[in-house]
C-alpha cells in the first residue's frame, strides 16, 4: 500500500499549476500568442549578467571535482560567511555563517524550518491571504495551521491574533512582500508584531517563532517603500529566503535559511535546523548555485520591468472598474472578482483566453491573483480583453 495523503497530493496539481498545464494545451492548440496565462509567479526578466558571469568564471577557474562535489550539509563555509557578512552590512544583524543554513530555494526554508521547530499539538498563525502551499507544509510538519484575517489595508489584524495566541501556538508565518497581493508590511505593522510575540511569549514561558518567508524582499518599486528587516525587530526570528526571484533562477533551487543570533537557544535551534533537513534527505544545496548566491547577493534582475507592467496592468484595470490591492513589491496584482463566485468569474475570463488564479486558494474568496511577472507586450495585449470581461458586467 502507499500513503493516501501523499497520492491526494501527488494525483491533483494545485490550481496554479492545474492552469500552467492548461495554457499549454491551449497554447498547441490555438498558439500561444492567443493565450493570456497570468497564473504561476515564474520571473520573466532574465537574470542580472553577473549570474552569467559568475557561472562561466567559477567553471573556468574551479577544479570539477570540487565544483560539482558535495559541500557541507548546511552549505559551504566560505558561501555562508560571504552571505551572513551581507546581511550584517545591509540590515545591521551581526550574523554569522554559523547562523545560515543554505537551502533548495524557499519551499526546502520552510518545510525544513517548520520540521525543526513542530512537536505535537503545535499550531502556526498565517494571515490571509498567503501561499496555499503553506497548509502542505505545516501539515507535514505535524502541525496545525490557523488562517486569521488581514484588515482592509491587507495588513494582519492584530485584534484576531490576540485572540488566536495560545501556549500551542509555536510560531507565525508571515510573508512580504505578499504572495498574492504585493502588499509589503510596514515597520509599524513588524514593530507592533514583534511586541504582541514578546508580551505572549513571556506570558506562556516558551518563545513563539517569527518565520519571515522572504523571496520577493528585494522586488520592491518605489523608493519609498521599505521592507522593513523582522530580525532587527524580534529575537526569535527566523528568515527563509530564495534567490530565485531576485536573481531570476528559480530553476536553480538555492536559497538559505537564517536564524537570528540573538535567540533563545539559538544553537539548539540551529542544530535542529541541520537534524530537520537531514530528515527530509537534504545533503545540501546544489554546489555550484550556492556559489553563484554568494557572488551575487544583494543583486537583482530589472525590476523597471515589473514596475511599468505593475503600473500599466493596476492604472488600466482600476480604469475598467475592477477593484485592486495596490503592490508594493513583487509581481502579483490582486482583484476583486465581478461576482461574488470568483471561481465562475475565473471561467468567464477564459472566454477571453485570460487564465488568472481563484484567491479562495490563498484564504481570499471573491478575489483572483494576476501574475505580471510577464511580457510587457502581453499585458498591453490582455487589457482590451479584460476590459470585455468588465463590460459583460456592467
Amino acid at each position: 500500500m502507499y500513503n493516501e495523503s501523499m497520492y491526494r497530493l501527488g494525483s491533483k496539481r494545485s490550481t496554479i499549476r492545474e492552469i500552467f498545464e492548461y495554457a499549454k494545451k491551449r497554447s498547441a492548440e490555438i498558439g500561444a500568442e492567443n493565450v493570456f496565462d497570468f497564473s504561476i509567479g515564474n520571473p520573466s526578466v532574465p537574470a542580472p549578467s553577473e549570474v552569467n558571469e559568475a557561472i562561466a568564471r567559477l567553471v573556468q577557474e574551479t577544479p570539477s571535482v570540487a565544483l560539482h562535489g558535495y559541500t557541507s550539509a548546511q552549505g559551504d563555509k566560505e558561501v555562508r560567511e560571504k552571505i551572513a557578512a551581507n546581511f550584517t552590512r545591509r540590515f545591521g544583524v551581526p550574523l554569522s555563517g554559523d547562523d545560515l543554513y543554505m537551502t533548495c530555494g524557499a519551499a526546502a526554508s520552510l518545510t525544513i524550518t517548520l520540521k525543526a521547530l513542530s512537536v505535537e499539538g503545535d499550531e502556526f498563525i498565517v494571515f490571509a491571504p498567503y501561499f496555499p502551499e503553506y497548509a502542505v507544509f505545516v501539515k507535514n510538519a505535524g502541525a496545525k495551521l490557523t488562517v486569521l484575517p488581514s484588515n482592509e489595508n491587507m495588513q494582519p489584524d492584530f485584534e484576531a491574533l490576540e485572540k488566536a495566541l495560545s501556549p500551542k501556538v509555536k510560531g507565525v508565518l508571515i510573508n512580504s512582500p505578499n504572495n498574492p497581493s504585493g502588499v509589503v508590511y510596514t515597520e509599524k505593522t513588524i514593530k507592533r508584531l514583534a511586541k504582541i510575540l514578546t508580551e505572549k511569549s513571556g506570558e506562556y514561558g516558551a518563545p513563539i517563532y517569527l518565520i519571515s518567508d522572504e523571496p520577493y524582499r528585494e522586488l520592491v518599486y518605489d523608493a519609498t517603500t521599505k521592507v522593513p528587516c523582522v530580525m532587527a525587530e524580534y529575537e526569535n526570528s527566523i528568515v527563509c529566503y530564495s534567490y530565485s526571484k531576485s536573481l531570476s533562477m528559480p530553476g536553480e533551487r538555492v536559497g538559505y535559511i537564517a536564524v537570528n543570533p540573538k535567540m533563545e537557544e539559538n544553537r539548539a535551534i540551529y542544530a535542529a535546523i541541520c537534524g530537520a533537513g537531514r530528515s527530509l534527505g537534504f545533503v545540501c544545496a546544489p554546489a555550484l548555485f550556492q556559489r553563484v548566491a554568494a557572488e551575487c547577493d544583494g543583486l537583482t534582475a530589472d525590476l523597471s520591468v515589473y514596475k511599468r507592467n505593475r503600473d500599466l496592468l493596476y492604472n488600466a484595470l482600476q480604469e475598467y472598474g475592477y477593484t485592486c490591492v495596490y503592490p508594493d513589491g513583487a509581481f502579483y496584482l490582486f482583484v476583486k472578482a465581478l461576482e461574488e463566485d470568483a471561481a465562475a468569474f475565473c471561467e468567464r475570463a477564459k472566454k477571453y483566453e485570460l487564465l488568472l488564479v481563484n484567491g479562495a486558494d490563498f484564504g481570499a474568496a471573491g478575489w483572483v491573483r494576476v501574475a505580471y511577472c510577464v511580457q510587457t507586450e502581453r499585458i498591453e495585449k490582455a487589457l482590451p480583453l479584460f476590459k470585455k470581461l468588465a463590460e459583460e458586467y456592467k
